[in-house]
């Protein structure tokens, strides 16, 4: 026989033959020659591993141990008294009660949105990161949280965290800035048969990130199409002159009618204008004598118009003098 110490702070388990024989507290004991200890410290944690678990059905081991079972679907949140100390990953753990005070709190990860409820300053250390997914909703932003492939509810600026992996979590982003939209290079025909190509602009906004993404697929696409065919419709009931002559109050009708359908997208539109007119290049000369011809008409109006006044002077004056010998000689 032999004897054995064992220290404050630890315990010790003897091994006889390679197997488990019994536990030791702090003390001094008698055993074999040919007996194993091996010696745990009480303030350290530890696996149960197939060897634990044999050593487990000892009742006076159980008793001096707190077993922390963590579910796959799980992690633990491991405190030395009030400081947090590790992530206790899915497992069997151990410890030794009476020196220690560990603490444990238990996470069901498939509780998604729990993760918003613990401290911000616990949950940006650096050991949950492999466990969480960080979204950050900028002040321009919404944000559609989506928990396993289902619309949940919607995201205002600030910062969220959610726990990954047993869960699919997903969040659509949209920005709710004003929007400058381009409809450039439209060719349309007048209705008197003229061909020419529009330059349309118009600004919006996101106003409904649920109506947008949730009930329509593309609506950028659908806004451009409505402006599109908008603008067909009005061109197509005007003559060229008439269009170049209300181009403003074709561009107001456009924005009142398409506003109405982008507010089924959730969508306000701000402003819409017509920014060119392109006419083809033999309109354009036909237009350029037009417009010849006709300042050429008012130049020659407005010489006939001279002349006459001249005349009509030159006769009022002539009669004057015939009426007034004084001022035909003064004229003299």
């Amino acid at each position: 026989m032999k004897t054995v110490r064992i220290n404050v702070g630890k315990v010790g388990v003897v091994r006889r033959m390679g197997d488990y024989h019994r536990v030791l507290t702090a003390g001094k004991h008698w055993v074999r020659f040919s007996d194993e200890v091996k010696s745990y410290a009480m303030d350290g944690f530890y696996v149960v591993t197939s060897d634990v678990e044999i050593m487990l059905r000892d009742e006076k081991f159980k008793s001096l141990v707190e077993i922390v079972e963590v579910k796959d679907f799980e992690i633990a949140l491991k405190s030395k008294g009030h400081n947090f100390e590790r992530v206790m990953g899915p497992g069997r753990y151990f410890y030794f009660k009476g020196l220690v005070d560990f603490n444990f709190e238990i996470i069901d990860r498939r509780n998604t949105e729990e993760a918003n409820e613990l401290k911000l300053g616990l949950m940006n250390k650096a050991e949950l990161t492999p466990y969480r997914l960080e979204v950050k909703i900028e002040a321009f932003e919404e944000g559609l949280l989506f928990i396993d492939g289902k619309y949940v509810r919607r995201l205002t600026k600030g910062l969220y965290f959610f726990w990954k992996y047993v869960v699919p979590v997903e969040v659509m982003k949209v920005d709710m800035r004003q929007v400058l939209m381009e409809i450039s290079g439209q060719e349309l025909l007048t209705k008197d048969k003229a061909a020419l190509r529009l330059n349309f602009q118009a600004t919006y906004r996101l106003v409904d990130a649920e109506k947008a993404l949730l009930e329509n697929k593309d609506y950028q696409k659908q806004l451009y199409t409505a402006f599109q065919l908008a603008l067909r419709e009005f061109v197509g009931t005007l003559t060229l002159d008439e269009l170049l002559a209300a181009k403003d109050k074709v561009a107001v009708a456009i924005f009142e009618h398409v506003k109405a359908e982008a507010k089924n997208l959730g969508i306000e539109v701000i402003t819409a204008g017509i920014r060119d007119i392109i006419l083809p290049g033999e309109v354009r000369d036909i237009m350029n004598k037009v417009l010849v011809a006709q300042k050429s008409a008012e130049a020659n109006t407005i010489a006939r118009r001279e002349e006459t006044a001249a005349t009509r002077t030159l006769m009022n004056t002539a009669k004057l003098m015939e009426d007034n010998d004084m001022l035909y000689r003064l004229k003299e």
